[in-house]
């Protein structure tokens, strides 16, 4: 990823307390020489699943996914949050994801209904669980 992905994330990630703290994980995409698509994207499914715990919830960020608001997003942290369970995101890789990690997915989310680059995503999903953090907190970040 370009530096300035690295910078963003990092950003909103030191913004957020102990207690709701983001873990990045990042996956090798599989190399493409002499390789189908479908092979490639199963095996990238492989490593994915394999860093999934049995009992995480699993969110794939997919654009045929469910669009939230802010505040719905917020409102599913907290859900998350109060039921004790860990929200695992996963973005794609270039060609996708497959079906596999879709059949596994607690939740299908769209973060757009524009085609973004893969960096893009992860900081605006940093962005966004700093926002719904500020915002379940009153915190002035996030001013609706």
């Amino acid at each position: 990823m370009p530096a300035w992905v690295q910078t963003a994330y990092e950003e909103y990630a030191k913004r957020l307390p102990k207690s709701f703290q983001l873990s990045l994980v990042e996956v090798a995409a599989e190399k493409r020489k002499n390789v189908s698509v479908d092979t490639a994207r199963k095996a990238e499914a492989e490593r994915i699943l394999a860093r999934v715990g049995p009992t995480d919830t699993l969110v794939v960020l997919d654009e045929t996914g469910k669009g939230l608001s802010t505040v719905e997003f917020a409102g599913q942290l907290k859900n998350w949050q109060e039921a004790g369970a860990n929200p695992t995101f996963v973005i794609g890789g270039a060609d996708g994801l497959d079906a596999s990690c879709m059949q596994r997915a607690n939740l299908r989310m769209n973060v757009s209904t524009f085609t973004l680059p893969h960096g893009m995503v992860r900081v605006m999903l940093a962005e966004q669980v700093y926002r719904a953090w500020s915002l379940l907190n009153n915190h002035p970040y996030h001013r609706a």
